[in-house]
This record gives structure tokens, C-alpha cells and sequence, in this order.
């Protein structure tokens, strides 16, 4: 039987309710001892959910991380409060688990590295599509060599017209920008991660908010509001690498495009190629013709226990609470996140002052 982990859980909103406390439910080894919330009510309502009996619940996170009792705390706040929270929660004596962006800026992200260092506790960044079926087959193909070298990639977040209407998705001050720090993070973190490449040197970027004033918008989540809206509607990167490979980003929550995919990657090497339609379609040439191969990934997978095989939230949290248990390395690493949050502050960067960001 692992050894029980107490958790403390900092920002009680959605993807707190949708992502890290249903997943953590599932593990037996955890106890959800606290939650804080600067609104107290969803402090105690997760805590009459999620937590052991006598959780406590507080407004101000740095009660909760002077509890000695918590060893591990998911800091699942808007992004702008990422970094304090994270360096705080790590000089505590905590391990942490923070959504994804890791902060709104890398200037932040650097400080939460250097705490992680510093105080030898363990930091990652929630990254959860990295777990899906589709990304651990591709991952593992590219590690074996599959691809050859992948000197080209698209990073894949495009939304035709789902704009999140609720919390402070649309609060410039609060998330740091729009769908390039909200599910564009999750595309580029997926596309650096097969291609195993995290040195930058050049990043182009184009910003628009070009239907964010518009009405009777069709949106999946009921309409916005033009006056709350003050991100971005759509953005899209150019990232050359040190090493000369080409990174293309292309981000929105609502652009007039049929072309819809979120989350996803497509790799372009010098023996084969991937993309991520229809599940994973892999493609090359062998034997003098060109092939396409879809594998099955609804068969076998790695089963970490009973039900959860197939939610990448889940698996990820499991592997977490894990790397805690028995002193390993996290799967993902805060020296891979920061690159990430890089690239998306210089796209941010070029698309203000209109020139290119040397990062390299």
C-alpha cells in the first residue's frame, strides 16, 4: 500500500472541479485535507466533495501552506497568480502541482523554477495531453527514431466558436492573454515535447481580436460580452529553432475556419511524418510507395489501475502523486514548461512591437 499523501488544494473554480480534484479522488494514497478559495463557499463546497472528514477550508492560501501536515498542494488559480502562490507554496515545504500556463510571464516562470531548486521540492505544470493514448504512442515512435530528424511542426489549437464566457478566461489582468495562453500553451507544450527540442531562437507573432466586439456570435457557451472582452480572439507564432526547425502555432477561440483541432500536434521528419486526425496517422514511404498508418489505440495501454486507463487527467495526476511517493522525477518538468511560457510572452512580444523576438 503506497503511503498516504495529504493534499492541499489553492483555487477551488473549474479546473480545479473539472481537472485535479475528480482525479485525485480516484487515488487512493491521497487525502484532500484543505482548500482555499477567495470565496469561501467554493472552498467548503469542494470540501464537502472532495475532502476527508474535517478538511479545513480558508480564503488565504498562505494559511492553508503553513499547515505542516500538507505535503503536496495544486495551485489551480488564474494565471496571474501562478507564480507568487507556487514560490510561496515551495519555500513552505511543499511539493506543487500548477495548472498550466506555469505563469503569464517568464520573468514569473524563472522565479518558480529557481524556488523548485532552491528548496528541493518538487514542481510541475499540469499538461495532462501529454498523457492522452495519441501522444504517448507518438512520443514513443519519436524517441525510437520513427521520424529522423523533425525539422518541422504545427502546434494545433483552433476553435471555430467556443469562447469560455465564465471566470476571468476573457480578464486580460488575470490570464495574461486569450487562446494563445489558454489552449495554445497545451499545443505547443504537446509539439516541444515529441520533438524533444527546447532552445528557441527566433519567434514571429500576430495577435488579433478581430470578433471579440461582435453580437449574436454562435458561441458554443451563449454569447459573450464585448465590454468584458479584453484578450485576444485569435493568435498565431512563428518559431524557429536553434537547431533550424520550424515551429508554426496557430491559436483561437473563435476564427471563421472549418478546420477545428485543439490540443494536437503535426510533425513533419526526414523519414516519416504524424499528425493527430482520426485519433494518430502516421506517414512515409516504404518500399518505394507512400503509406499511411492509423494504430489502434483502444486496445491494451497501460493500465495503472482499475477505470482510469483512458483519462489523461487522471493518469497524469496518478503519475504525479507518484514521483512524490517514490522520490522520482516529475513527468513534466518545470525546465520544459518555462520554454513554453517563453515562446508564448515573445509571440505576445513581436505581435506589440511588430518585429521579430530573438530568444536563442
Amino acid at each position: 500500500m503506497d503511503r498516504i499523501v495529504n493534499v492541499g488544494i489553492i483555487g477551488c473554480g473549474g479546473i480545479a472541479n473539472g481537472k485535479h480534484m475528480p482525479s485525485l479522488a480516484k487515488l487512493p494514497n491521497v487525502r484532500m485535507v484543505a482548500f482555499c478559495d477567495i470565496i469561501l463557499e467554493k472552498a467548503e463546497k469542494a470540501a464537502a466533495q472532495y475532502g476527508v472528514e474535517g478538511a479545513k477550508v480558508y480564503t488565504d492560501y498562505k494559511e492553508l501552506i503553513a499547515d505542516k501536515d500538507i505535503e503536496v498542494v495544486h495551485v489551480c488559480t488564474p494565471n496571474r497568480s501562478h507564480s507568487f502562490i507556487t514560490v510561496d507554496s515551495l519555500e513552505a515545504g511543499k511539493h506543487v502541482m500548477c495548472e498550466k500556463p506555469m505563469a503569464k510571464t517568464y520573468a514569473e516562470a524563472k522565479l518558480m523554477l529557481e524556488a523548485a531548486q532552491r528548496t528541493g521540492k518538487k514542481l510541475t505544470i499540469g499538461y495532462q495531453s501529454r498523457h492522452r493514448a495519441n501522444s504517448q504512442y507518438l512520443k514513443r515512435a519519436a524517441e525510437a527514431g520513427e521520424f529522423g530528424e523533425i525539422y518541422f511542426a504545427k502546434a494545433n489549437a483552433r476553435r471555430r466558436r467556443a469562447v469560455p464566457t465564465w471566470g476571468v478566461f476573457l480578464n486580460e489582468y488575470e490570464q495574461g492573454g486569450g487562446p494563445l495562453i489558454d489552449i495554445g500553451t497545451h499545443a505547443l507544450d504537446l509539439t516541444l515535447w515529441v520533438m524533444n527540442n527546447y532552445k528557441p531562437k527566433m519567434v514571429v507573432g500576430t495577435v488579433y481580436k478581430k470578433l471579440g466586439d461582435q453580437t449574436e456570435t454562435a458561441n458554443a457557451w451563449g454569447d459573450w460580452d464585448p465590454k468584458e472582452y479584453t484578450v485576444e480572439d485569435s493568435a498565431f507564432g512563428f518559431i524557429v529553432m536553434e537547431n533550424g526547425a520550424t515551429i508554426e502555432l496557430e491559436s483561437s477561440w473563435a476564427l471563421n475556419t472549418l478546420d477545428v483541432e485543439e490540443a494536437t500536434t503535426s510533425i513533419c521528419g526526414t523519414l516519416a511524418g504524424a499528425d493527430m486526425k482520426d485519433g494518430l496517422r502516421i506517414n512515409g514511404v516504404k518500399y518505394g510507395k507512400q503509406y499511411t498508418e492509423t494504430p489502434d489505440l483502444s486496445a491494451g495501454g497501460v493500465a495503472f489501475f482499475d477505470g482510469v486507463t483512458a483519462d489523461p487527467s487522471a493518469i497524469e495526476a496518478k503519475r504525479w502523486i507518484d514521483a512524490v511517493v517514490n522520490d522520482t522525477e516529475v513527468y513534466t518538468k518545470p525546465e520544459e514548461a518555462i520554454v513554453v511560457t517563453q515562446i508564448l510572452e515573445a509571440i505576445y512580444e513581436s505581435a506589440k512591437t511588430g518585429k521579430p523576438v530573438m530568444l536563442g
